[in-house]
């Protein structure tokens, strides 16, 4: 990766694009700022010109991660007029981020399990929070219109809904073969609308 004579903002994004790189095949954890300027072809100095430390590094990552994975989600949700269907869109779309960035949930559950409160750990737990709101909000949906169950427990929903997501991760990522979550989601997916949807 040439990172060399770039604008600033393009640097960032260039900085952004190799700590996921590296994310997708090592532990977050071990990626040093030596790292990354090697795999951008440049120097440590020439990296700290654009981010002040690691930490603002990892802060410009998860902004990435959670403005692009939203929008993601967002249109999605759009594209179809039902809100199990937008349920349904908004799952098989976050299961193709992950497939296209499989660096993107190593940093997330990296930034998750951190005991300090870091700048990064605070923008995962925004961004799962907002995930939630808008899951909420279809599930809600899905009640006025007769799609979900009335008596449905929309915390548990939620809750297995990004479940599904994290197992189907952790599985590819244990078996080595991302592609194999785009394979699993939509039967997985069914499961789950066996037991939200109303009974009428």
């Amino acid at each position: 990766m040439r990172a060399r004579h770039l604008p600033a903002d393009e640097r960032r994004a260039v900085t952004v694009e190799a700590v996921l790189n590296l994310a997708g095949s090592r532990n977050p954890s071990e990626i040093t700022t030596a790292a990354i300027a090697q795999h951008m072809n440049l120097t440590q100095g020439a990296l700290f010109r654009h981010f002040p430390s690691k930490e603002a590094i990892w802060q410009a990552v998860m902004e990435w991660v959670a403005e692009r994975l939203l929008a993601r989600v967002d249109q999605a949700a759009r594209s179809v007029d039902s809100p199990i269907e937008a349920l349904r869109a908004i799952f098989l779309a976050h299961v193709q981020f992950v497939a296209e960035h499989p660096g993107v949930p190593r940093m997330l559950f990296g930034e998750l399990q951190c005991a300090e409160q870091t700048p990064a750990k605070r923008i995962a737990q925004t961004l799962i929070e907002r995930y939630g709101q808008r899951l909420h909000q279809l599930l809600a949906a899905g009640k006025a219109s007769g799609e979900v169950s009335t008596t449905l427990d929309a915390d548990a929903a939620v809750t297995l809904f990004v479940g599904m997501v994290q197992g189907l991760v952790m599985q590819s990522l244990l078996a080595g073969n991302m592609g194999r979550i785009r394979q699993e989601a939509p039967r997985v997916f069914e499961i789950y609308l066996d037991g939200i949807r109303s009974g009428r």
